[in-house]
């Protein structure tokens, strides 16, 4: 008999959550979709209408310059290897 129970319960609360489960899923993915559209709709009017740069006059040009690199290339990187092709 406590066999037969357990599996009833089983079976009933498994039903109920696929029930829950239909009913709820659509509307956590529409309320999880409009959230992620609203944070790109907010990124998107933040780059563009607050940019970092002050806007230039059209035809005013400016060069940065940037630091030189450090770094030197190295001729003894490595040893070059002839590559043959073995035919079967």
């Amino acid at each position: 008999m406590t066999f037969l129970n357990y599996l009833f319960w089983f079976f009933f609360i498994f039903y109920v959550l696929k029930i829950l489960t239909r009913i709820l899923a659509p509307i956590l993915l529409k309320r999880f979709a409009n959230k992620m559209q609203d944070r790109f709709k907010g990124q998107f009017n933040q780059q563009y209408e607050n940019p970092q740069k002050p806007i230039q006059p059209e035809g005013k040009v400016t060069l940065e310059k940037t630091k030189p690199s450090t770094q030197t290339k190295s001729d003894g990187v490595g040893d070059y290897v002839d590559f043959e092709e073995v035919e079967e």
